[in-house]
């Protein structure tokens, strides 16, 4: 029986045809396979291309795949998809959960898996000085703006977070007033990171980090032939080059000029990471799993760093790259 109160117009029978020959017939894609999706959609989406969401998947399902398929449970594939765009866009939980039907509980543990398998490979993707010859990145590095013998570029940036509870809550406040946690990462020529320290709350000065990390202690030892560059947050060194705090015209106002623009490369890195994944702009998480996310962060940038630029090959925990083996 037709409603009374609605209209229902008459449409004529060519009308009709018209309409069936140019209706546009619904796909339906599996929602079990997140790869069923157009590959501009999965760019949207992932942030990945097909290429790089099949070569993450690969890489880390022998630490994420579930032992079981009790209570139909989840696929790399699904798992990876649900991590990614936590770290594309730092939305809630719950949002992900809705959109992918999941409660906000099965995306928590579908996000740790997937950033605590990332930081496993950590030893990986991020290698001092380089995946390439460090003679290759000190000619690329004096190409910039003449400035020699270096093989990376360092800083820190802050990574903000909520306030812990506890009694270090304080720790973590830093100079500019909000809590985060301060991140020291080197930058090789190839935009590559290779070294990653995010342990330190945000209260803790630049130097200090530097000063007691691994990387300092191999300079000191004498591991390494060349320099790193900072800015005046550090300390001078044999091995570390800063600008001069006043510098006079001539030599030491050219001195400087070589080497901030030798060094922005790194400022470009924290642009990149927290852009690419806005997740970092506040990190709703304990201050430990906020560390682990950044690691994780870093090293799916360099996936799509060497992706674009470089053949990678999952070797266990090595790269192979373009003739360069490390």
């Amino acid at each position: 029986m037709s409603c009374p109160f609605l209209r229902q117009e008459h449409v004529a029978d060519g009308a009709r045809i018209i309409q069936r020959a140019f209706r546009i017939n619904r796909i339906l894609r599996d929602r079990q396979d997140p790869l069923a999706q157009r590959d501009n959609l999965l760019i949207e989406r992932y942030c990945f291309s097909r290429e790089g969401l099949i070569y993450i998947i690969n890489l880390l399902e022998p630490h994420v795949k579930s032992l079981t398929g009790r209570s139909r449970a989840l696929t790399t594939a699904q798992t990876v998809c649900i991590a990614l765009p936590f770290f594309a866009s730092g939305t809630f939980l719950y949002t992900i959960g809705d959109a992918e039907n999941l409660c906000k509980s099965a995306v928590c543990r579908a996000i740790r898996k997937v950033y605590l398998a990332l930081k496993q490979f950590l030893g990986g993707f991020v290698v001092f000085p380089s995946h390439l010859r460090p003679q290759a990145v000190k000619q690329i590095f004096f190409a910039i703006a003449g400035f020699p013998n270096v093989i990376g570029a360092i800083d820190c940036t802050h990574v903000p977070i909520k306030a812990p509870p506890g009694p270090n809550e304080g720790d973590f406040v830093n100079r500019k007033g909000f809590h985060s946690v301060n991140v020291q990462m080197v930058r090789d020529s190839m935009f590559h990171i290779t070294n990653v320290e995010a342990k330190w709350p945000g209260s803790v000065h630049d130097s200090r980090i530097f000063r007691e990390s691994h990387l300092c202690t191999l300079f000191e030892r004498g591991a390494y032939d060349g320099i790193l560059l900072g800015d005046r947050g550090y300390a001078c060194r044999q091995y570390f080059m800063m600008p001069f705090p006043d510098p006079n015209p001539g030599p030491q106002s050219r001195f400087n000029t070589a080497l901030a623009r030798t060094r922005a490369r790194i400022e470009m890195t924290f642009g990149q990471l927290k852009g690419r994944f806005q997740c970092l702009k506040g990190l709703r998480v304990a201050p430990d799993r906020a560390c682990d996310i950044i690691v994780a962060c870093a090293i799916l940038l360099i996936i799509i760093i060497l992706s674009r630029g470089l053949k990678i090959v999952s070797c266990g925990h090595e790269i192979v790259s373009r003739g360069h083996k490390r």
